[in-house]
């Protein structure tokens, strides 16, 4: 199993503690807490995800250890909140296996059905904009 699929197991695991949705988008806030810190000279227009209805911004650079870490914010806590949940299931990952990454785990937590048609957007457009980073930086 990869890392990624472990840790969406994981995701999946936390999920499944919280019995309404309500409790859910609670702890999606939180995790959106939990993000480091953007630095605020790479909030620019190159950098935001377009498709997203808030400003999310998103960078990513390879380490010298060739995996890949991911920068990135939001100014909207829902949407901070899912992408630090995508940056936990991503971050410092080789890029070969975050462009072949399976995102079952978004069905499986019951994401995918309870966002807007907006959001489930946005988080598509994140996804995308991963896997491009991904792609390129391998």
């Amino acid at each position: 199993m990869s890392h990624i699929a472990a840790r969406q197991e994981e995701v999946i695991a936390e999920f499944q503690m919280f019995p309404t949705w309500m409790e859910k988008y609670e702890y999606i806030i939180e995790l959106g807490k939990e993000l480091e810190g953007f630095p605020e000279q790479e909030r620019k227009e190159e950098n935001i995800i377009s498709g997203c209805q808030s400003k999310v911004w998103l960078t990513a650079e390879k380490r010298e250890n060739g995996l890949i870490h991911f920068h990135a914010d939001s100014d909207a806590i829902i949407t901070k909140g899912m992408v630090s949940l995508m940056l936990r299931i991503f971050n410092d990952q080789p890029g070969s296996e975050i462009v072949a990454a399976d995102m079952n785990f978004l069905t499986t937590i019951g994401l995918l059905e309870n966002l807007s048609q907006t959001r489930s957007n946005g988080l598509a457009a994140m996804i995308k904009q991963i896997k491009t980073y991904g792609f390129l930086l391998q």
